[in-house]
Parts: structure tokens; C-alpha cells; sequence
């Protein structure tokens, strides 16, 4: 055991309390507004955005990795205060920014394709977030560290982008590997605190699950995508 796996008794089983699934069942709900926001806005001038924001890759990541921090911290202010308002508009931003993103990828392929490579990324996506469900669950121990290994993953995907854009473009590659496994650490720890945190807000847990798991897909999809169109 490593001096990071605490043992954490959590008192029960595999069951799943009324807050998780709301906790789930609310995530799901976002995903699958997010996802239909990207087969719409794919046949829109949105799908274009990317081409812009791409030409320069560190700059796609910092606006859109602006947007998604910034969309978030309205949403966890205004759930935290009790303004629906406010929480609303901070869950339009993260709608948004996930939707032109997923939309500006899909776009690469024929309309009658998207739904395929959409629902093959979701398939891939819970399966992953299953695995790493069931590995936390399976696991009396804290995963607080891994929202910490998020951080330097996230931090170190921009740095390595940023030295990729204009110096080394190959080191990209390494750049979306590192922010990739940072989403995916962000979804192990987010499980955590829905598996341990049981007075915490549901709603600000929905909010955590939900952008982890929409890094997730943002980022399979993108595999997705390089396979279909390698088979033209």
C-alpha cells in the first residue's frame, strides 16, 4: 500500500445511496444535453471555431480551459449561494465550451457519421468512468491526492503545449496525453468525494462529475475520430 492509500473505512458496501444517484443521474442528464448540443452545433458556423482557436494550440486550450474554469466557478458561486440565476448562467458557459468543442471535432465527418462516432465516444467514456468507479468503490482508501495529480497534469499539458506551438510541435502529442490524464484523475477524485463526501452539496458534486467526465469525452471523441477517418 502506498503512503497515499490511507485506509478509509466507508461503511458500507457497493450499494448506491439516494445522493449518489442523484449525483449520477443528474451528470448523465448534463452530458447528454452537452452532446446534443454538439451534433447541433456541428452543422453550424460554431464548428468552425476550432479552425481559429487551433491555429495556435495553446491558445484553443486557454480559452477553452478559461471557459470550462469560469463556467464552473459561476456554477459552484451561485449553487453555493442560492442564486439558480447565476448557477444557471455558469452551466450555459460549460454547455457551451464543451458543445463548439465536441462540435468543431465531429465536423470533420459527414452528418450521418457524427451520431456513430458520438455514440461510440459515450460507449468508450462510461465504460471508462465505470472502471474507475469500480476501482475507487473497491478501495477503502482517500483519492484526494489524485485531484492534486490533476492539477500538475493540467498545468503541465499547458506548459508542454506551450513549448509545442512554437518550438516542437511533436511534444502536442504529449501535451494532450498529459491533459487527458489530468480529466481522467479529475474523475477518479470527483468519484471520491461522492463515494466519502456524504453531507456535500449534490449539486456541486453533479458539477465536478459532469465536467470530468465531459473532459473525458471531449477527449476520447478525439481518438474516435482520428480512427474513422484513418479508415477513408
Amino acid at each position: 500500500m502506498s503512503s497515499f492509500e490511507t485506509p478509509h473505512e466507508t461503511g458500507r458496501g457497493f450499494g448506491l445511496s439516494s445522493r449518489e444517484v442523484q449525483v449520477i443521474g443528474g451528470a448523465t442528464g448534463l452530458m447528454t444535453i452537452t452532446v446534443a448540443l454538439m451534433y447541433v452545433f456541428a452543422a453550424t458556423p460554431l464548428a468552425v471555431v476550432n479552425d481559429y482557436l487551433f491555429a495556435f494550440p495553446i491558445v484553443g486550450v486557454l480559452v477553452y480551459g478559461a471557459a470550462i474554469m469560469g463556467g464552473e466557478l459561476i456554477a459552484e458561486r451561485g449553487v453555493t449561494n442560492g442564486d439558480m440565476g447565476v448557477a444557471f448562467i455558469g452551466m450555459v458557459v460549460l454547455q457551451l465550451a464543451f458543445g463548439i468543442f465536441g462540435a468543431g471535432i465531429i465536423s470533420f465527418v459527414p452528418q450521418e457519421t457524427q451520431l456513430l462516432v458520438l455514440g461510440i465516444t459515450a460507449v468508450v467514456t462510461a465504460l471508462m468512468t465505470a472502471l474507475i468507479s469500480g476501482y475507487i468503490y473497491a478501495r477503502s482508501t482517500t483519492f484526494e491526492h489524485w485531484g492534486q495529480f490533476a492539477n500538475y497534469a493540467f498545468l503541465g499539458g499547458v506548459g508542454v503545449i506551450l513549448v509545442g506551438t512554437f518550438v516542437l510541435q511533436v511534444l502536442l502529442l504529449v501535451g494532450f496525453v498529459l491533459i487527458f490524464l489530468g480529466f481522467l484523475l479529475r474523475l477518479g477524485y470527483e468519484i471520491w468525494q461522492v463515494r466519502d463526501q456524504r453531507n456535500a452539496s449534490v449539486a456541486l458534486q453533479t458539477i465536478g462529475v459532469y465536467i470530468a467526465v465531459a473532459g473525458v469525452f471531449v477527449h476520447v471523441l478525439q481518438l474516435v475520430m482520428r480512427y474513422v477517418l484513418s479508415q477513408d
